[in-house]
């Protein structure tokens, strides 16, 4: 039961990184690229935090542990700082469109 939903939030966590490229990809405004890529940094770390989770459901194992420790570790230092970054960056967005409406 715990696997099929750290399965749900893996896909969920993969397509809004998807989703959050796709939009990157297709603005022209520099800021906007930016909160953009912050945005899929946060749903790629999670991505690994919840495949982290699930390895310790998968390989109960001590390799599997370790494994899992590490890349919840590294998954939630790479949410936190596209966190940051998308919070930064997310307060001039607004300001850049205006700008560049005229």
């Amino acid at each position: 039961m715990l696997n099929a939903l750290f399965v749900t939030f893996i896909i969920v966590s993969f397509a809004a990184y998807f989703y959050y490229k796709t939009k990157q990809f297709r603005t022209s405004l520099p800021i906007q690229k930016k909160w953009y890529k912050a945005k899929a940094g946060v749903a790629l770390g999670l991505f690994v935090v919840f495949f982290g989770l699930n390895t310790f459901i998968i390989q109960d194992t001590l390799l599997g542990n370790i494994v899992g420790v590490v890349f919840v570790v590294v998954g939630l230092m790479e949410s936190y700082h596209s966190y940051k970054r998308a919070k930064h960056e997310g307060k001039f967005v607004q300001q850049e469109y205006e700008l560049n409406k005229q």
